[in-house]
């Protein structure tokens, strides 16, 4: 089994990264497989709600980004992401893949257990952790708790180390996604049969 973690900070060794490290090594302790993809600093492409996804089943916009991504999470069993904490929500950069990703590669993510993980250097966590968990709630993804909401402190690189309780959280995450997957795995219950989409418009 294997789970995706996505870096979404333009820092690819900043606090970010070693929040996803510390899962990912409780991940590994496991026996799961974890891998930590950069998201890079070029700029993203955001969703243009063209609705070409629809039938070509993926992207309009063929960058790498979104290549490598896709490719990532219709192999992987499980997802976090994480993101620093901008303004009082994630990075924009992360947003914008995110939204291709999820609108057009839904079938590659459902049923499939996700965390977020937010990174701030005093607020803005709680605001953060809730827009990430929302792309989970929309595609039937099992979301994966902690003992304490998925958040480490930290402004300047490795600051995030000093902070003890988010490390553990973060180690606890990693465990509590191996458990889960695990379950899932075992086949002890089916997947439940989806019922077919009721889409309904305020506006008529």
């Amino acid at each position: 089994m294997k789970v995706l973690l996505i870096n979404g900070s333009p820092r690819a060794k900043g606090n970010t990264y070693l929040a996803l490290t510390e899962a990912a090594r409780a991940l590994q302790n496991e026996g799961i497989e974890a891998e930590i993809v950069h998201i890079g600093t070029k700029a993203v492409q955001g969703c243009i709600a063209c609705g070409k996804c629809a039938g070509m089943g993926r992207c309009v916009f063929p960058d790498e980004l979104y290549r490598t991504l896709r490719e990532k999470i219709e192999t992987a069993d499980g997802l976090i992401v994480g993101s620093p904490v901008y303004y009082g929500g994630p990075n924009g950069s992360l947003c914008a893949i995110l939204d291709r990703l999820f609108y057009s590669s839904g079938r590659f993510l459902a049923y499939k257990p996700a965390a977020a993980v937010a990174v701030c250097r005093r607020g803005g966590a709680s605001a953060t952790f809730d827009r990430l968990n929302k792309y989970f709630t929309i595609l039937n993804m099992p979301v994966v708790s902690s003992q304490y909401w998925n958040s480490v402190h930290g402004r300047d690189a490795g600051e995030a180390a000093q902070d003890l309780e988010g490390l553990q959280t973060m180690r606890t995450l990693g465990r509590n996604m191996a458990w889960m997957l695990r379950n899932l795995h075992s086949g002890a219950a089916q997947r439940p049969e989806p019922e077919t989409p009721v889409r309904t418009n305020f506006i008529r």
